[in-house]
Order: C-alpha cells, then sequence, then structure tokens
C-alpha cells in the first residue's frame, strides 16, 4: 500500500527532511512525501494551501529537535494535523540535545527514535 506522508520540521532541520526523503528511495518504502517548506510560512494563503495538502495526507511524521519549540511553521503544521485527524507520529531528528522543552503542540505525543522500524509500524497502521 502506498502512503502520502507530510513531514513537519523546523526549517534549520532541513537536513533530516532531505535524509528521510533519500532513504525512503533506498529503502524503496511505500511512501511519497510532501511538506510546505517556504521562508514565510504565515501568509493566510499558505495556512490554507498547508490545511489543504495535510488534509491529502494518509500520516504526518513531525520531526522533533531542540529547533521545534521556536518553529511557527512546524508547530501549525502539527495542530492542523491534530485539528483534522491525520495520524501523527513525532521522531526525534538527533540522538543528542535531550532531553528538550517539547511544545505544548506535542503534549501526549509518543515521541520515538528515528529508525525504519518505527516508520514501518507507523505505516502500517495507517
Amino acid at each position: 500500500m502506498h502512503h502520502r506522508i507530510f513531514i513537519a520540521f523546523a526549517i534549520e532541520d532541513r537536513w533530516a527532511r532531505d535524509r528521510l526523503v533519500g532513504q525512503a528511495r533506498n529503502q524503496r518504502t511505500p511512501f511519497e512525501w510532501t511538506d510546505m517548506s517556504v521562508k514565510e510560512p504565515w501568509s493566510s494563503d499558505w495556512k490554507n494551501r498547508c490545511r489543504t495538502r495535510i488534509r491529502g495526507c494518509d500520516g504526518m511524521i513531525a520531526f522533533v529537535t531542540q529547533n521545534t519549540a521556536n518553529a511557527s511553521g512546524q508547530l501549525f503544521e502539527i495542530r492542523t494535523a491534530r485539528e483534522e485527524d491525520v495520524p501523527l507520529m513525532g521522531m526525534y531528528a538527533t540522538q543528542d540535545n535531550r532531553p528538550f522543552v517539547l511544545p505544548p503542540e506535542l503534549y501526549g505525543l509518543s515521541i520515538v527514535e528515528w529508525t525504519w522500524d518505527n516508520i514501518s509500524n507507523f505505516l502500517n497502521r495507517l
């Protein structure tokens, strides 16, 4: 089964999105990705397009780093996924810099290590 997954990340963590996409190609995983990374994410047009894109996805992977708490665009994406009942998985992008403060948007969400088993388990639940 092929899934469309939205990847939410702080712009400073763009490297993690790029790495996940590259790994997905190498692993031949059954998902395609999308995101809404832009330099100025707060126009109402961006928010509307972002909500539409998230609503069209089967799930969201939200990278979690020390940058997440201050990433207003990413936090909007996470809130939107929750409002639209899009399944959400938080995934640590790094193994260091923990513990750090999680923003309220992530409260109650299990944050997992970045492994293909965790990604596969998430995809299998969709």
